[in-house]
């Protein structure tokens, strides 16, 4: 039997870069966004983030602010110097004035508080990808189109 290859989807899952120093953070976000039919590339530091960019198509970094080597915001300053373009979400479990303050002048599209709540990285990750790449149909029933709100 041959099998003739399948055309791309037009629809294209987005990639997304989750970088956390902690193991267990990056492979629970990562399993939540590829239930939901996005693809997930997965970073330990911030080094390893901005290698990543570097080499393959990332349309969102799901980024830690304290990690090894490099701040999530030293990351995203570097990933933006390959990517301009690039929306990044900032996690982080101290949310001070100085990192709002910090996010803010890196033009991160948001800061989440943690330990993330599964409904507010959905939306927000589903808004940071409308505002860059124009409205986007859902990957799963559970994200409601920007439309039917």
């Amino acid at each position: 039997m041959v099998l003739t290859p399948q055309p791309p989807k037009i629809d294209c899952p987005f990639s997304i870069l989750i970088a956390d120093d902690d193991e267990g953070n990056r492979k629970a976000l990562s399993d939540l966004l590829r239930e939901r039919g996005f693809t997930t590339v997965l970073a330990a530091d911030g080094s390893e983030a901005v290698e990543i960019v570097q080499v393959e198509t990332i349309h969102l970094v799901l980024i830690d602010m304290h990690m090894p080597r490099l701040t999530g915001l030293e990351a995203v300053q570097m990933a933006r110097q390959i990517n301009a373009m690039l929306p990044a979400i900032l996690m982080t479990a101290d949310a001070t004035r100085d990192i709002m303050r910090q996010a803010f002048l890196a033009q991160v599209f948001s800061v989440i508080p943690k330990p993330v709540n599964v409904n507010i990285v959905l939306n927000t990750l589903m808004r940071a990808l409308n505002q860059v790449y124009g409205p986007t149909e859902p990957h799963h029933p559970t994200l409601p189109h920007e439309a039917d709100r």
